[in-house]
């Protein structure tokens, strides 16, 4: 099994993680506020930062699978080179973006490491879950260059999923499972 493909499930595995995890600790909450009339009073706060942890692994997973929504009309009309080359020019711009942030994030994380705050519910230092913002846009930068890679190859020609092409493969797939709108009553 290459790197990629280990790296992708384990993204995926801990997206899957953090999801139940999250749906597991809402659950108990709602049954012990409502059944027992008691309350986590660390839920809220742990299922926000079960929340962030999942969207910021999320942003490199869309990227990966090529989910994330665009406009793209413009460059579908571009011939294929030049198309390649705008395609080459937007993902280096995300990788700008993302080691921006990245820095960013990493300058916040550390600030927040030397103030040494606590969580407000969870006895656990602030730092530990907002180093998410540095892991992500980190994680982001990389997929970024990953499609960059692809498209400077020639191995892929586009930043963005296609939804359009995807519906179509997907009818194409299954004709049968529309139900018949046209029947006679």
């Amino acid at each position: 099994m290459r790197l990629g493909d280990w790296f992708g499930r384990l993204e995926e595995g801990l997206i899957a993680f953090l999801l139940a995890v999250m749906t597991l600790v809402s659950f108990s909450q709602v049954v012990a506020r409502y059944v027992f009339n008691y309350s986590f009073v660390w839920a809220l706060e742990l299922v926000t930062f079960l929340f962030a942890w999942m969207i910021f692994l999320g942003m490199s997973y869309g990227v990966r699978v090529g989910s994330h929504i665009g406009v793209d009309a413009l460059v579908k009309v571009l011939k294929p080179r030049t198309a390649q080359i705008v395609g080459a020019v937007a993902a280096l711009l995300c990788i700008v973006y993302a080691v921006i942030v990245f820095i960013g994030g990493w300058i916040y994380v550390g600030k927040m490491y030397e103030i040494g705050i606590e969580a407000q519910d969870i006895p656990i230092p602030q730092w530990v879950p907002r180093l998410i913002l540095p892991i992500g846009f980190g994680l982001l930068a990389i997929r970024f260059a990953e499609v960059l890679y692809r498209i400077v190859t020639g191995k892929g020609a586009r930043l963005l999923g296609d939804e359009a092409e995807e519906a179509l493969k997907h009818r194409l797939e299954k004709p049968d499972d529309v139900p018949d709108t046209g029947s006679k009553q």
